[in-house]
């Protein structure tokens, strides 16, 4: 009989991935700002990538958060469109924060600030997608890792 009480549990690996890619030119506060704006809407939609609530050792609940880390990307304003089209074309779950949303100050504001401009002209500065890691990477292709 094997004893596994003390090797090494084997790492977590996910099917899936949870990227946000943030245009490069941003300042640290707008980075910071559009990357919660931008995971806030994935938890909303899609409940799989939610865990369970947390409790700390004197049993004082704290919300849950997601399952898997979050991967944070940045380019270029080109790679930032070229991965919201191929997220689009791909049907993945998404979310997006354009230029405008930093002169808007309520959810309506923004929600018609990004309405009353076409798909191919948004100025994203932020985009989350949520799939299959490799539909994911394919995605965020061209972007590289946050420093």
């Amino acid at each position: 009989m094997n004893d596994t009480s003390t090797s090494t549990p084997e790492p977590v690996r996910f099917d899936t991935k949870i990227a946000v890619l943030l245009r490069e030119d941003l300042e640290t506060w707008q980075r910071l700002n559009v990357t919660a704006f931008l995971v806030s809407g994935l938890g909303t939609q899609l409940p799989e990538v939610v865990g369970e609530p947390y409790e700390d050792g004197d049993g004082v609940p704290y919300l849950p958060m997601f399952r898997q880390p979050v991967l944070v990307f940045e380019g270029t304003k080109e790679t930032l469109t070229a991965a919201h089209t191929r997220a689009l074309s791909r049907s993945l779950p998404r979310a997006l924060f354009t230029s405008d949303l930093f002169t808007t100050g309520n959810d309506r504001d923004n929600r018609a600030a990004v309405r009353a401009v076409p798909t191919g002209e948004l100025d994203l500065v932020g985009l989350a997608v949520y799939g299959p890691r490799n539909a994911v990477d394919k995605v965020i292709k061209g972007a590289r890792m946050h420093p």
